[in-house]
């Protein structure tokens, strides 16, 4: 807090919070209008069948979905070489644990998918008191066609394709969030996907 923050009288307060009134009446007539195209965004048929390693079992992409036609991924940063996941993704973690009963009651599963190893994760995930379902990815492809996960030779040139462009970068991971659809014959599309860059692991 400024404590040489300007100073008014109630007047001119009412005033200026007004003019902010608008503003914020308007972007949040603008958030609507990009909601409803993020909906409208056409879907991509998921042509891969990815598989990851789990605390039980390995598990496909389709049986993620546990039951439910729409599935939520956070990519967690936590690469093979690691001891321990970026700090910024843990404080999303924390936050994600208590929503995921109100997504499910929604139709939709929500997991977290690391590179990492699964033996990793799960120590990582005890310390923190998790009770998400976080998956490993490190025998697959799916971090790096989600954009993510970055092959060596990108890494070491300093050129990753990053939030839908080419950008300078050695960072080998990224936090994102990608979602997918399920329809009842069992295809699955890919409808959306996002990207943070975050303070990474240190």
């Amino acid at each position: 807090m400024n404590e040489h923050h300007r100073v008014v009288t109630l007047d001119e307060w009412l005033k200026a919070r007004l003019e902010l009134l608008a503003k914020e009446k308007e972007f949040t007539r603008l958030r609507d209008e990009l909601s409803q195209h993020r909906r409208e965004l056409p879907w991509e048929r998921v042509e891969k069948e990815y598989v990851f390693e789990g605390t039980n079992s390995k598990e496909t992409l389709a049986q993620l979905f546990e039951n439910r036609s729409q599935l939520l991924v956070y990519h967690f940063m936590f690469a093979p070489d690691w001891e321990e996941g970026c700090r910024h993704c843990s404080w999303w973690m924390d936050n994600f644990e208590r929503n995921i009963v109100h997504l499910n009651h929604r139709d939709l599963t929500m997991v977290a998918i690391s590179r990492a190893p699964l033996p990793k994760l799960d120590a990582f995930k005890k310390r923190m008191g998790w009770t998400i379902k976080w998956l490993s990815a490190a025998n697959s492809e799916f971090n790096h066609d989600y954009y993510v996960s970055f092959t060596s030779v990108q890494v070491a040139k300093s050129e990753i394709y990053h939030n839908y462009r080419q950008k300078k970068s050695s960072m080998s991971d990224v936090a994102g969030v990608s979602v997918f659809y399920k329809d009842p014959r069992g295809t699955i599309f890919h409808t959306y996907s996002c990207y943070e860059r975050g303070p990474g692991h240190t």
